[in-house]
C-alpha cells in the first residue's frame, strides 16, 4: 500500500493558524462553501500525487468530506447503498440512495445525481450480480468521459463483488484510504472555524454532565445528559459509549451501562461525538463523585499521573518532529501500567479520527510507522493510567491544532482541581 503523506503546503493558512482567526470567523453559506472547495482540492492533490484517474468512495463520511453530502450516516457505513465518483480531471457524480436524490440538489460540487445501483445482496438478493454489472457498466462510461486511456482506480469500503467485477473489467484497483487520509490531515483556517465552533459546543454539553453527576444515578443516565445537549446544538451522533465508573474505569474501553454510579467514586468520559457541520470532538475527562469528601490519596495519585503524561506529550508536539522521535521521547509511563496503556499516545481528528497515529515505543516494531506532523494538523494527546492489578483508572485526552509555531490548545475545559491538588 502507498504511504500516506500528508501534502501540506506553505500558504497564508500558517500565518493564520498562528494568530487564532479561525475562532473569531463568521461561519456563514460563503465560509461553508470555502470548505467544501478546499476539501475536494486537497482530495485531487492527492490522487494526482497517487496517480490515481479517479476514485470511488462508499464511506459516508468520506463521501461528505469530498462533497458536502450528509444522507444517513451510520446507516450508511454499514450498508452500501450510496457511493461517490471523484474524477481527477472530470466530473464527480453521486450515486444517492434511490429515494434521495432530492438531497442533493443544491450541493453545488456535484455535476450529476444519479440513482445508486443495488450492489447489496440484502437489496437485490440473486439479482445483485446484474446491478453489479451495471455499476462497472456506469463507472466504465465515467472513465470514457474523463481518462479514456486510464485504468488507475482508487475504492474503499466496497462490496467485496464490486470489487472483484472492477478487476475483471481491466481496472487497477488501489486504495482509495490513502488519498482521503493524507488530504483530510490538513485543515485550512475555515475548517478550523468550524471544528472550534464543534469543540465549543461539546464543551457546554460536557459541563452540563459534570454539573447533573450525583451518586445514585447509572452511567446510561449521565451520558444521555451529554448525548442531549449535544443534539440539540446542531451535534450529530456518538462513534462511541465509553463512560465508566469506579473499576470500571480499568482497563479502559468499557462502554457505559446500567451500573449505579457511587459517591467517591472516579467518573471516566471520552467524548468521542461527530459535532456539528460533521467535525469530530475528541477530549476525555476524569471527574470525582460527590458525596464522601475529598478523593482519597490513590485517585490523586492516578490524576497526577495522566495529567503529567497528557501535557509532557503535548509539550513534546513541535511541527517537523517525526513520529518515530516523538514516540521515542514521548513521556514513559511507569511500571505496573504499560500492560493497560492507552492504544496510542496521538492521533489525528478531523471528520473522524484520523492518520496519522502515533505508537507507544514500546509498540512501535509492530504497529509503528513514520512521517512528521505538520502545521494545519489536527491532533487528540491520548493519556490513560491504570494499573494492571486492577482498581480504578484516569483518562485524560486533549484536542489540539498544530502551528508553525508549536500547538494551540482547541479543548480548553480544564482539568478538576480536587484530583490534581
Amino acid at each position: 500500500m502507498s504511504q500516506i503523506v500528508a501534502l501540506a503546503d506553505a500558504s497564508h493558512n500558517e500565518r493564520l493558524y498562528s494568530d487564532g482567526a479561525f475562532r473569531h470567523q463568521t461561519i456563514d453559506t460563503a465560509l461553508l462553501a470555502r470548505v467544501e472547495r478546499y476539501r475536494l482540492g486537497r482530495l485531487r492533490q492527492q490522487m494526482q500525487y497517487h496517480e490515481m484517474d479517479a476514485i470511488i468512495l462508499f464511506d459516508p463520511i468520506n463521501i461528505r468530506y469530498a462533497c458536502g453530502s450528509r444522507n444517513m450516516q451510520v446507516y450508511s457505513q454499514r450498508n452500501p447503498a450510496r457511493y461517490l465518483y471523484v474524477a481527477l480531471d472530470g466530473p464527480v457524480v453521486l450515486f444517492e440512495f434511490s429515494a434521495c436524490l432530492h438531497l442533493a440538489k443544491d450541493l453545488t460540487l456535484l455535476d450529476e445525481v444519479r440513482p445508486a445501483r443495488a450492489v447489496m445482496p440484502q437489496y437485490s438478493g440473486p439479482r445483485c450480480a446484474q446491478h453489479t454489472a451495471a455499476f462497472v457498466d456506469d463507472i466504465q462510461a465515467l472513465f470514457a468521459r474523463s481518462a479514456p486511456q486510464g485504468k488507475r482506480l482508487g475504492i474503499e469500503s466496497a462490496p467485496t463483488a464490486t470489487i472483484s467485477a472492477l478487476g475483471e473489467a481491466g481496472f487497477k484497483l488501489m486504495d482509495a484510504a490513502v488519498v482521503m487520509e493524507g488530504a483530510k490531515s490538513i485543515k485550512s483556517v475555515d475548517e478550523l472555524s468550524l471544528i472550534h465552533r464543534s469543540v465549543t459546543l461539546t464543551e457546554e454539553a460536557m459541563s452540563c454532565m459534570e454539573a447533573s453527576l450525583q451518586p445514585g444515578m447509572t452511567e446510561n443516565e449521565l451520558w444521555s445528559i451529554f448525548n442531549q445537549h449535544v443534539l440539540a446544538t446542531g451535534g450529530e451522533y456518538a462513534e462511541t459509549r465509553l463512560l465508566a465508573s469506579g473499576d470500571r474505569t480499568n482497563p479502559w474501553f468499557q462502554e457505559c451501562s446500567d451500573k449505579i454510579i457511587a459517591p467517591g467514586e472516579l467518573v471516566a468520559f471520552d467524548t468521542d461525538i461527530v459535532g456539528c457541520f460533521g467535525y469530530y470532538t475528541d477530549f476525555s475527562r476524569t471527574f470525582h463523585v460527590p458525596g464522601r469528601g475529598d478523593p482519597t490519596p490513590e485517585q490523586k495519585q492516578l490524576y497526577r499521573m495522566a495529567a503529567n503524561q497528557l501535557e509532557s506529550n503535548i509539550a513534546l508536539l513541535t511541527p517537523g518532529i517525526s513520529f518515530r522521535e516523538y514516540s521515542r521521547r514521548a513521556w514513559p509511563i511507569p511500571q505496573g501500567y504499560r500492560e493497560n496503556r492507552y492504544l496510542d499516545i496521538v492521533h489525528g481528528c478531523g471528520m473522524t479520527g484520523e492518520w496519522p497515529l502515533i505508537a507507544h515505543d514500546m509498540d512501535w516494531d509492530v504497529v509503528g510507522y513514520d512521517g512528521y506532523i505538520e502545521p494545519g494538523m489536527t491532533l487528540c494527546v491520548e493519556a490513560y493510567i491504570g494499573h494492571r492489578d486492577g482498581g480504578e483508572g484516569v483518562k485524560l485526552e486533549e484536542q489540539v491544532l498544530i502551528t508553525e509555531k508549536g500547538i494551540d490548545r482547541l479543548s480548553t475545559y480544564g482539568y478538576d482541581g480536587k484530583l490534581l491538588g
